[in-house]
């Protein structure tokens, strides 16, 4: 394996992929406020466990970081404010901006994992077979 992992990075992205899903299904289920606030907490837990509490912190206040971590935030307060449709927007728009320089790091995980890296290495040939078989 090209990436060695630890035990606390392990447990970092079990708990960005919970905070994925409960904030999944705090939108699903009509923008339910504590769902949507466990999802956060749990998001954030597993980024600072994955990077590390410093690098986190660095990466939330550099100066070039600030158009994404500012919305971020933004959307977090509105959350609990109860506004939750609006701090979804706010938050998606600041995690993009914020977390769109590691899709290539992303991108090399997920070829080294079984099933979901060939069908991410060769879609056209996955659609291919679906469709002979069908025919």
């Amino acid at each position: 394996m090209a990436y060695e992992i630890s035990e606390i990075k392990k447990i970092g992205i079990g708990l960005v992929g919970f905070g994925i899903l409960f904030s999944f299904l705090g939108v699903i289920l009509f923008f339910d406020r504590g769902l949507l606030a466990l999802g956060n907490i749990f998001f954030l837990t597993g980024v600072g466990l994955l990077l590390g509490w410093q690098s986190m912190w660095q990466l939330f206040t550099k100066k070039a970081n600030l158009k994404g971590s500012v919305p971020f935030f933004i959307g977090l307060f509105l959350l609990f404010v109860r506004w939750p449709v609006a701090g979804i927007i706010m938050e998606l728009y600041g995690s993009f901006v914020l977390f769109s320089g590691y899709g290539p790091p992303i991108q090399a995980f997920l070829y080294q994992i079984p099933i979901i890296g060939w069908i991410l290495q060769y879609p056209f040939q996955l659609f291919a077979q679906l469709r002979r078989k069908r025919a």
